[in-house]
This record gives C-alpha cells, structure tokens and sequence, in this order.
C-alpha cells in the first residue's frame, strides 16, 4: 500500500509544476463566471419546474434546493468592481444599490433553502410556494438588475 501511495504522490507532484503553471496563466473571467452559474441556475430551476409540473417525486429536489440557495448566498460576489463592463446584461443599479442586490439574492436563497426543506419532508404544496418564491426572486431581480 505504501508503495502504491509514493507512486501516487510522485505522479501528482510530478504534474503538480505544470498544473499550477496552467492554473495560473488564466484569470477568473467574473463576467463568465457568472453568467455560467447563472445558466446552471436557470437549468437547476427549469428542472425543478418539470418535476412539479408533472407532479414527479418532490423529495428528489432536495438537492437543487439547497444548490439554488447556496447560488443566491454566492451571487452578489460575483458581480465584483468593475466587472460592468464586457458583455454583461448587468444593469448599473447591481452596483449602485449593493444592498438591493443583495436583498434579491437573499430572497433567492430563501426560496432555495424552502425549496430543500420542503423537498426532504415530501411535502409538495410547500414544494410548490418555495418554486413560487423562487421564480418570484428571479422575476424581482431581473426586473431591477437585468437588461434586457
């Protein structure tokens, strides 16, 4: 077993020189970042919608819920200083009103961590207003922090 965790570690640390060189020659794009997270967002959400719509098995999106509340807790640090400027349908006002943005993003982890809670007791009709909020978060948000 030793001999197996050397060779290993000599494999790793032998990639560990170029790894670190690749990892550190690409700058985290925020712009990107965040509209990556964002698509999975949406994703997460359209999936969670399909299964309530289709009246599917509620405990099964117990995961998307806390996923979409730790995304809501994780947004407004990507909308870093000076990141409104590329392509970004980022509105001014995210900026601007930090303390909005961030009450929006609160209120779409909010709708997440109801989501999860509703999710893990099998609960659908909670299930149903934690996906209400929700898209009710996402609609606020968009309305005052999104371009369209």
């Amino acid at each position: 077993m030793t001999g197996k965790f050397a060779l290993a570690a000599a494999v790793v640390l032998g990639m560990a020189p170029g790894m670190i060189g690749g990892a550190q020659a690409q700058a985290v794009d925020p712009i990107q970042t965040r509209q990556v997270g964002l698509s999975l967002l949406a994703g997460t959400f359209s999936g969670v919608r399909a299964v309530v719509a289709a009246n599917g098995d509620v405990k099964t999106l117990e995961n998307a819920g806390k996923a979409i509340q730790r995304f809501g807790v994780l947004m407004p640090s990507l909308f870093p200083a000076g990141s409104d400027k590329g392509t970004t349908k980022a509105l001014p006002a995210i900026w601007s009103d930090a303390a909005g943005f961030k009450k929006a993003s609160m209120a779409l982890a909010a709708g997440g961590e109801a989501l999860a809670v509703a999710a893990k007791a099998g609960d659908a009709a909670a299930v149903g207003v934690a996906v209400k909020a929700i898209g009710d978060a996402c609609g606020a948000c968009h309305k005052d922090f999104r371009a369209k």
